[in-house]
C-alpha cells in the first residue's frame, strides 16, 4: 500500500514540475540560441527527487543542437525559478533530452497515408 502512495507522489510532482517548467521555457527564457516551439512531454524524477530528465519535442526549430544546448546552458535559470515556483525540500537537477516521439508518429502517419489506398480508388 505505501508503494502506490509514492507512486501518486511522484506522477503528481513529474505533472508539476512538467507544468512549471513549460511555463518558464515558455514565458521568461528568452535566449537567441533557442527557437522554435519547444513542448515539454515527459518529465521522470528520480525516486530521491534530486534529478529530473526533461524530456522536449521541439518543433519549427533552426537548429535542434544550438536549442538543447541553449536549454542546457539555462538549466540553473530555469533550477531557480522553479525553486520559487514549487514548493520541494530538494529542487532537482534538470537535465535535458530531445523526445523523437512526436517525429517517429509523424513519419509513420505519413508512411501509412502512401501505401493506404485512397478511399476514392476504391469506387
Amino acid at each position: 500500500m505505501p508503494q502506490k502512495k509514492t507512486t501518486n507522489r511522484m506522477d503528481r510532482v513529474n505533472e508539476t514540475l512538467k507544468k512549471e517548467i513549460s511555463v518558464v521555457i515558455d514565458q521568461t527564457l528568452k535566449n537567441p540560441n533557442i527557437t522554435g516551439i519547444i513542448s515539454v512531454t515527459k518529465v521522470k524524477t528520480s525516486p530521491d527527487l534530486r534529478v529530473a530528465r526533461v524530456y522536449i519535442s521541439l518543433i519549427n526549430c533552426k537548429s535542434k543542437k544550438n536549442t538543447l544546448e541553449g536549454l542546457k546552458n539555462a538549466t540553473g535559470y530555469i533550477r531557480s525559478e522553479i525553486a520559487k515556483r514549487v514548493n520541494l525540500r530538494y529542487t532537482p537537477e534538470l537535465i535535458f533530452e530531445i523526445d523523437e516521439s512526436m517525429e517517429y508518429g509523424s513519419r509513420i502517419e505519413n508512411i501509412l497515408k502512401e501505401i493506404m489506398p485512397k478511399k476514392e480508388d476504391r469506387s
